[in-house]
């Protein structure tokens, strides 16, 4: 059955000036090519494996929309956790939250449509078109001549949607009916139209779905999104992930089901990983995008390589809705068959981005894990839900965009508010109060979700 919309609904695109974006293809020797085909290894098939690289970037948060002033704030130790302006909450338990204020797409989206879209719609153009930017690719009109298009694809997901779109059309037809509804609150609702619209603005043909594993998601999109690129579905694909739950019925589920921070006084100092005095964690919002490449169409246009792409692997633990298996195994079984699916020992891992939400449960399992996995005393762990809380399905995406800069610039940025650790945390390896140098080797980073939903990624400089 065919849904027919009114004429103003039928999108094509958001682009500012309504034609799909492009970029420059200027052709390059194509001697890394017969380099790359020689060196790179064999899989079951004798065919040469396809290397996955990370090419572009782009963030969406409290702490800035650009990769390198959103992790400049990190190393910095800077909170972006605030009083919460969108909406009145006097009367709420928990009244603060990694809120974006004052977001503006910048001509990455319409105005017409900047009005209509959800914000977790907005932030996954936004932080999409500024990935593909960073990758060497432009946004402006022309042609697409030596892009396959039916070979780049997108995988944005989201954990919960357009949660203020469907909020408002259930407002609209409690106290208007039905007939007063947004012909807009089904298709901005549902989760994979982000990366639909995207699609459309870009002509990007190539696999384009999204999946939904709570805070784990954005692991789980660049885990697929690889995939693709390794099973050669695709060359270039769009992979993350993005939430927009800083609102009253999103606020107000998390309270109810008491996992929310309520430092009302000091919100800067709610989050706090592995603090004895942890009480909840702290509601973010935004958006991470990463450009995976498959390694030969990277060199061949002369792409920026960020970090290879080497692996993971996700786990459930059959345990519990929203609590953790309390020794870590379904984790530390995610992070085991990581390292094997990535061919990587232990050893070779010395700087992990830990999960680390700031609650009772979920720290302590976790950290029971890594040490577990990987046991030796050089690696270092961080959370970078100190400073931006917890941004659901987005998480993921945006602590591998913090991971990259770590590889990238050698800096592991602080775990703020760290102030009385729990008796097993050994603060030998988790980065305190103050940035550390490190030539990251290989990294891992870590998203857990709702329903036992384990994620392991992993990256290292390109060699």
């Amino acid at each position: 059955m065919m849904i027919k919309l009114p004429a103003e609904a039928l999108l094509r695109g958001s682009c500012s000036d309504g034609r799909c974006c492009s970029f420059d293809t200027r052709k390059k020797s194509r001697q890394s090519r017969r380099v790359q085909a020689a060196s790179c290894s064999q899989n079951a098939n004798g065919k040469p494996e396809r290397r996955v690289v990370v090419t572009g970037m782009g963030v969406v948060s409290c702490l800035g929309h650009d990769p390198d002033e959103f992790y400049n704030n990190l190393l910095e130790g800077k909170s972006g956790v605030t009083p919460i302006e969108s909406f009145p909450c006097d009367d709420y338990s928990t009244r603060f939250a990694g809120e974006i204020k004052g977001f503006q797409c910048n001509g990455y989206v319409s105005k017409k449509n900047e009005r209509r879209m959800d914000n977790c719609i907005k932030y996954t153009m936004v932080a999409g078109k500024k990935a593909l930017q960073s990758a060497g690719f432009s946004l402006e009109p022309g042609s697409l001549d030596g892009l396959d298009l039916s070979k780049c694809g997108i995988l944005i997901g989201t954990a919960m949607g357009g949660m203020q779109t469907f909020t408002s059309a259930v407002e609209d037809l409690t106290l208007k009916g039905f007939r007063r509804m947004n012909p807009f609150c089904i298709p901005f609702a549902i989760t994979n139209m982000s990366g639909a619209l995207l699609a459309m603005d870009l002509g990007f043909m190539g696999p384009n779905y999204s999946i939904s594993t709570a805070c784990a998601t954005g692991n789980y999109c660049i885990l697929s999104a690889a995939d693709h690129i390794r099973n050669g579905d695709a060359d270039v694909m769009l992979a993350g992930g993005a939430d927009a739950a800083i609102i009253p019925s999103g606020i107000g589920g998390f309270i109810a089901c008491r996992a929310l921070s309520q430092r009302n006084e000091e919100p800067h100092r709610a989050s706090r990983p592995w603090d004895r005095n942890r009480d909840g964690f702290v509601m973010g919002e935004g958006a991470g995008v990463l450009v995976l490449e498959e390694l030969e169409h990277a060199q061949t246009r002369g792409a920026p390589i960020l970090a290879e792409f080497l692996g993971g692997s996700c786990t459930c633990d059959a345990h519990h809705m929203t609590e953790p298996q309390p020794q870590g195994r379904g984790v530390r079984l995610c992070i085991e068959k990581s390292l094997e699916q990535a061919g990587v020992s232990p050893e070779e891992v010395n700087y992990v981005n830990a999960h680390a939400t700031s609650t009772q449960a979920g720290d302590l399992a976790e950290y029971r894990a890594i040490r577990a996995a990987i046991p030796g005393s050089d690696v270092r762990i961080n959370g970078t839900k100190s400073m931006i809380g917890h941004l659901l399905g987005a998480a993921g995406a945006v602590e591998a965009i913090a991971t990259i800069q770590a590889i990238r610039t050698g800096l592991l940025h602080p775990t703020i508010n760290v102030e009385d650790p729990e008796d097993e945390i050994d603060m030998g390896v988790i980065v305190g109060a103050e940035k550390q140098a490190m030539d990251v080797n290989i990294a891992l980073s870590n998203s857990f979700g709702f329903g036992g939903h384990n994620s392991s990624i992993l990256f290292r400089a390109f060699k």
